[in-house]
């Protein structure tokens, strides 16, 4: 079997060069997503021919990633491939775009049946329309953040080190509010989001708080994900607070996106209230990504 390991800060320099040279502009392919997610997920990877490989899930329920890096994939798919059978498991191939599929199709003709689930596609909006609001469709958000700045005591500061335990404060009343302990998904979440404050800084992590009459009540962290494309791993606001989230979204993309054209806010992994989150936003691209299933 191949020889996959947990994902630990050491690796970042050699993992994020992979992810540079195949410029995916999915939230699967960032490192701060794989490391900080490693425990709930249970994500391992490899150096298999120079690429970038991830398997992640339990025994009996392993997923493999699309091989991240430069050069022939074909063997190291294979690899792959010959992992999973050494394992007594069925051969998944997840995360992969229209383009890397078409690629499959041609190095493993009518060997893998292709699946696209809703749940998982990424939702990617253009920087400028985000942070304009410009338009009909986003007329309600623009209305929101009005608002929220009927009171005039609000400010928006970059995270620092002087101001990321508030954050971390915030965070933790939020949890309280709604019941992380007992809900599975906001649980793993939780854990998640205590590896990106546990390891801001060595994460390189970029994030913005909103303040509220000196309150801290509304947070974001992301970073860059490709050559135009940023991502946003985490935003917490109290829902009670009109505007707080659409606040927090766009004071964000101002002060720190506006050299990119697009952000990618993720998956909503079937959650209703996401996706209606998400969607009220009118995404520019919903990323589909597809699973390869390897046939009997």
């Amino acid at each position: 079997m191949l020889p996959f390991k947990d994902v630990e800060l050491q690796d970042r320099t050699w993992i994020e060069e992979r992810l540079r040279q195949s410029n995916f502009k999915s939230c699967d392919y960032s490192f701060v997503n794989n490391y900080i997610w490693r425990k709930p997920n249970r994500i391992q990877w490899a150096d298999v021919n120079g690429f970038y490989c991830l398997k992640s899930g339990g025994e009996g329920e392993i997923n493999y990633t699309y091989p991240a890096g430069s050069g022939d994939v074909r063997p190291v798919i294979l690899a792959l491939m010959e992992d999973a059978a050494e394992r007594g498991i069925g051969f998944r191939l997840r995360g992969m775009n229209l383009e890397t599929v078409k690629l499959m199709q041609t190095l493993f003709p009518d060997q893998f049946e292709y699946t696209n689930n809703r749940d998982f596609c990424d939702y990617i909006y253009s920087v400028e329309r985000l942070t304009s609001l410009a338009g009909k469709k986003l007329h309600g958000k623009r209305n929101h953040i009005a608002r929220f700045k009927d009171n005039p005591d609000w400010a928006y500061e970059d995270i620092t080190a002087e101001n990321i335990d508030e954050c971390w404060k915030m965070n933790t009343e939020w949890c309280k509010l709604y019941n992380c302990v007992d809900d599975e998904n906001l649980s793993h979440e939780a854990c998640a989001v205590k590896q990106a404050f546990q390891h801001y800084f060595e994460l390189g992590l970029r994030g913005g708080l909103l303040r509220l009459n000196g309150r801290v009540i509304a947070y974001t962290m992301g970073e860059p994900l490709s050559s135009d494309t940023y991502v946003m791993h985490i935003e917490k606001a109290f829902q009670e607070i009109q505007g707080a989230y659409p606040m927090i979204n766009q004071q964000f993309l101002i002060h720190n996106c506006q050299d990119f054209t697009y952000v990618n806010r993720e998956e909503d992994l079937g959650d209703e209230g996401l996706r209606r989150a998400k969607t009220s936003y009118y995404p520019d691209i919903l990323l589909e990504k597809y699973v390869a299933t390897l046939k009997k």
